[in-house]
């Protein structure tokens, strides 16, 4: 039986990243080397750190990465693209240009297994899930208005636009940087040009790419959601998202695990399907 990849969050573009080139070209590699065994991928979003698609025009870049999509398509491996929180503004030109299936939001799916008997699986982004914070629902309702979307595309330039949108991400890894906290406890100060530092001034990292880690089960959006979803649908076996940048492989109870799919910015994890066992890895290529 061939195998189901899952990753997310590569932010391909980001100026918060000097490394984008590289990144992409380890992403291509990766798809290279599972394009033998592969029935099908599941990418869950933030794959860009900003897509923004206009009616005659699509972003700069990721030639690579659009071009090995292609391929992977054309030799009938299925590609879903679920939207995340800075690449939700993808329209028509992945699954009309590329061969990709597109997703706006989280799904239930099935998975084949060895002995016959199809696995229930939740899988998404993991945006707006479980959290409670207002101003993140309102922001993202702006983001996914349709109006709001007209008046981007048709008052700014795409120069400009694309411009405010990579400043846009690039402020808010800046903001999730700010609220880290170590593991000790002390809040981390991020410096405008990157560098993270202790409350005592001393430099601790010059990489902008920190984010805050596992909050405890009580307290993590994803669990609290997947909690109250198995709940009410307990034949899933599998929850699988990205956003939050860690990895976490949580069991939910006797037959159901959470999967958190870390990141492509630096520590390339993806979770497999085999048929028969769900893993977690790293990509070290």
């Amino acid at each position: 039986m061939k195998k189901i990849y899952f990753l997310s969050d590569a932010h391909l573009g980001s100026r918060a990243s000097a490394d984008n080139r590289e990144r992409e070209k380890r992403l291509c590699r990766f798809l290279d080397s599972i394009r033998q065994d592969a029935s099908a991928l599941y990418l869950l979003g933030d794959i860009f750190d900003f897509w923004f698609e206009y009616h005659n025009l699509v972003p700069k870049g990721y030639t690579r990465f659009l071009g090995k999509l292609s391929e992977l398509a054309d030799e009938g491996i299925e590609i879903h693209f679920f939207t995340g929180n800075h690449d939700m503004w993808a329209f028509n030109y992945l699954s009309e240009e590329c061969g990709v299936v597109l997703h706006s939001g989280p799904m239930e799916i099935s998975l084949p297994s060895l002995s016959g008997n199809s696995i229930a699986a939740y899988v998404g982004h993991g945006d707006g899930l479980g959290d409670p914070s207002r101003g993140f629902r309102f922001i993202r309702a702006i983001f996914h208005s349709r109006t709001c979307q007209w008046l981007f595309r048709n008052i700014f330039p795409a120069d400009w636009g694309m411009e405010f949108g990579l400043r846009w991400a690039k402020s808010s890894r800046m903001k999730h940087s700010r609220n880290a906290v170590a593991e000790n406890g002390d809040t981390l100060f991020v410096s405008e040009n990157g560098e993270i530092s202790n409350a005592l001034g001393d430099v601790l990292s010059r990489n902008i790419e920190t984010e805050e880690p596992f909050q405890g089960e009580v307290n993590e959006p994803l669990v609290i959601f997947s909690k109250q979803y198995l709940h009410d649908h307990p034949a899933t076996s599998f929850f699988i998202f990205g956003h939050r940048h860690i990895e976490l492989d949580l069991m939910l109870s006797r037959q159901a695990r959470l999967l958190i799919l870390g990141e492509w910015i630096r520590k390339y994890t993806y979770a497999v399907w085999d048929g028969e066992t769900m893993l977690l890895d790293n990509y070290e290529n």
